[in-house]
C-alpha cells in the first residue's frame, strides 16, 4: 500500500520562508528512518504557489485554462509530500505520526492519503501491464 503524506502549507511557506537548520536537520533524520526501513519512494518540498501554475478544466471538453499563481488559498496549498510503501493504513499513520513538525512553530499539517492502485482502476491486462511497464522505467536504476 502506498500513501502519500501531503504536507499542508502555511503562511510563512507562501511567502517563501525556508525552514530553520534544525528543522532541516531533524526532518533529514526522519526521512533517513524511513530509508532504512525501506518504506521511503520520495520526499521533497515544493516551492511557494506564487511560481506555479493552475491549470483548469472549466467545461467537459473544453479547452484547459491556466492560470499562474499566488493561489490565495493557502489552507488548501501543499507545501511538500513524502510517498511510502507500507503493510497497512496503521503503519502508515505510525510514520505520519513520527514526522517532525514541519514547518517548527506548531502550526505543521499533515494529511494522509492512500494512493490509489492501477488495478482499481482497470481490470483490462493490457492497461494493467502498460502501467507496471511504465512504473518500472520510472523506477531509479541501482
Amino acid at each position: 500500500m502506498r500513501f502519500m503524506m501531503i504536507v499542508k502549507a502555511t503562511q510563512d511557506s507562501e511567502e517563501g520562508i525556508m525552514p530553520s537548520q534544525e528543522l532541516v536537520d531533524a526532518m533529514m533524520k526522519y526521512n533517513e528512518e524511513l530509508v532504512k526501513a525501506g518504506v521511503m519512494l520520495a520526499a521533497e518540498g515544493l516551492h511557494a504557489s506564487s511560481g506555479g501554475i493552475r491549470i483548469s478544466y472549466p467545461e467537459p471538453g473544453g479547452k484547459p485554462q491556466i492560470m499562474d499563481g499566488p493561489f490565495t488559498e493557502s489552507k488548501e496549498l501543499i507545501a511538500g509530500f513524502t510517498l511510502i510503501e507500507v503493510n497497512s493504513r496503521e503503519e502508515a499513520i505510525e510514520w505520519a505520526m513520527r514526522m517532525p513538525d514541519p514547518h517548527g512553530r506548531g502550526e505543521g499539517v499533515i494529511e494522509l492519503r492512500e494512493v490509489i492502485e492501477t488495478p482499481e482502476l482497470t481490470s483490462n491486462p493490457d492497461s494493467l501491464a502498460l502501467h507496471a511497464q511504465l512504473r518500472d522505467l520510472g523506477r531509479p536504476k541501482s
